[in-house]
């Protein structure tokens, strides 16, 4: 009875993990990670923030690594208005560079571009 039981676990979970990956293909999710400047909490904060637009379901940025982990629908949104949004809001990513009024804009504390520790 216990082999019988084992059996129908291991089949369950077996088909719930082939579900929840055809899952994603057919949500068209991406995980992406590119590296963003900023310095602080308040960078992290505005940086999250400006990542998540239409289509983006998770934004995790690290100070440390200078790094932001984003989750999106590939259907909604591409991957590069993800990075004009952050440059929008004033950060430098890998890809796109914030325009020198809105970086200018941002307080003294996240000046990243003018050496400021992260902290």
């Amino acid at each position: 009875m216990n082999i019988l039981r084992s059996i129908i676990i291991i089949s369950i979970i077996a088909l719930s993990s082939t579900t929840n990956a055809e899952e994603l293909k057919s949500k068209k999710i991406k995980k992406e990670t590119f590296t963003v400047k900023g310095v602080c909490g308040m960078c992290e904060k505005r940086i999250e923030n400006a990542a998540l637009i239409k289509g983006v379901i998770k934004a995790d940025w690290d100070k440390h690594t200078q790094e932001i982990e984003v989750t999106y629908r590939t259907k909604k949104v591409d991957v590069i208005d993800i990075h004009k949004a952050i440059a929008d809001a004033g950060h430098d990513t890998s890809k796109k560079t914030a325009d020198d009024k809105v970086y200018n804009s941002l307080p003294d504390c996240c000046a990243y571009r003018d050496g400021v520790d992260v902290h």
